[in-house]
């Protein structure tokens, strides 16, 4: 009964959040490497040299939400949402249009900094802002766009290649982000004020304090807090942009992957609401150490794997860290780090994810060129995870004594 007045009571912002997150699927990797193989065919490409594309544009879209994403500490949601849904538009528009491959770093950087960067920011920090008490269901509601983003565009579009030429589909989905603007608008009409502008409506940090982006990044558990941020946005990201690489290694049609997905969506849906509703029961400090286990059995999974009912017991895993990645880490640099300066430093978290996937990629297409499989690349991504989470518990562990409850 509460779920149902916390949603009535507060729809309009959700359904704000939820937009920008599902619209920000046409930046993120599980969208554009729905097309790797036609775009690796028009232009050239071997697996090596458009992952090194794909890296390049990501690593600028990276370093520009160190500085953009602060912006959101000043501009309501309405207004630079608004913008960068216009923008990721014309991004779109780009892909669309390119007629040769030395525009495609360009065109990566603006679908990858107003997608997967900006408008899944915008939503994030919005929510992390507006909402205290019920901070982790407003997260786990709001991130319901990336969920459905996953579950129902891969399928469509690849179900629609069959049909039409591929860059028809990229300025069918320039239309849908643009059309976002004004419904974004629509929703937000009144919007809550931001907790930047609203000094009694913050709440506090370590240490009973707001710290500042320069604070945060001078601080130790920021550092032991990078593998844990970078692992899943890389890893994640070589996974869906080698989609069409590993169906074939799996001996499996790429339609019959893609229609794992919508298994791996619903397993991360649940998973979010369950660690959003649990999150505000017991805190970030006792769930978060622990979130990326489930990454350490979906890579060992997927190493081994052979067909189809392997692969979708590793997307079982895979959605239960996705369902918990959405929701833990935006609580985490609110609850640890206060909400005054969060626009600021979740840029810089997020600038960190974004990096991430900049990495992965690139990486990983330039093992397989040089001859290191898949499947062993996915055995040292395990390993990588074990790693990540014992540095990530040891950080909690030291820091959890100097959390608040002060507002």
């Amino acid at each position: 009964m509460q779920t149902l007045v916390f949603l009535r009571s507060n729809a309009r912002w959700l359904s704000a959040g939820i937009l920008l997150t599902f619209l920000s699927s046409f930046g993120q990797t599980f969208f554009i490497s729905i097309f790797a193989g036609e775009i690796r065919a028009v232009f050239g490409l071997s697996h090596g040299q458009w992952g090194a594309i794909y890296s390049a544009g990501t690593a600028a879209s990276a370093i520009l939400m160190v500085w953009a994403g602060g912006l959101t500490d000043i501009f309501r949601v309405r207004c630079i949402g608004a913008v960068i849904l216009c923008l990721l538009g014309l991004a779109c528009a780009a892909m669309a249009l390119s007629p040769v491959w030395w525009l495609l770093p360009v065109i990566i950087f603006a679908l990858r900094f107003t997608g997967q960067g900006m408008s899944s920011h915008i939503a994030v920090v919005a929510m992390a802002r507006w909402f205290i008490a019920g901070r982790g269901r407003a997260l786990s509601i709001s991130k319901l766009g990336f969920s459905l983003g996953e579950a129902i565009l891969p399928l469509l579009f690849v179900a629609l290649m069959l049909v039409m030429d591929w860059h028809v589909l990229w300025g069918i989905a320039a239309g849908v982000a643009i059309a976002g603007a004004p419904a974004l608008l629509l929703l937000l009409r009144r919007e809550r004020t931001p907790q930047s502008h609203a000094e009694s409506d913050q709440s506090l940090g370590m240490q009973a304090r707001h710290w500042t982006r320069n604070q945060t990044f001078r601080h130790w558990l920021f550092w032991l807090m990078i593998p844990a941020l970078l692992g899943p946005s890389a890893f994640n990201t070589a996974f869906f942009f080698h989609q069409v690489h590993i169906a074939d290694i799996k001996a499996i049609s790429h339609v019959e992957l893609v229609a794992m997905f919508p298994f791996y969506t619903a397993v991360s849906i649940a998973a979010m609401m369950l660690s959003g509703w649990a999150l505000d029961k017991v805190g970030t400090a006792r769930l978060i150490p622990w979130m990326q286990l489930p990454m350490v059995a979906a890579f060992a999974i997927f190493a081994l794997a052979q067909g189809p009912g392997g692969m979708l017991v590793g997307f079982l895993f895979l959605g239960l860290n996705t369902g918990f990645n959405n929701t833990l880490p935006s609580a985490f640099w609110a609850e640890f780090y206060g909400t005054r300066h969060i626009g600021s430093i979740k840029a810089m978290a997020a600038a960190v994810m974004v990096l991430g996937s900049a990495i992965g990629p690139g990486v990983s297409g330039l093992a397989i060129d040089i001859g290191i499989g898949i499947e062993v690349q996915f055995l040292w991504i395990a390993l990588y995870f074990v790693l990540a989470t014992a540095l990530m518990a040891i950080g909690i562990r030291k820091a959890a004594p100097l959390l608040t409850r002060t507002l």
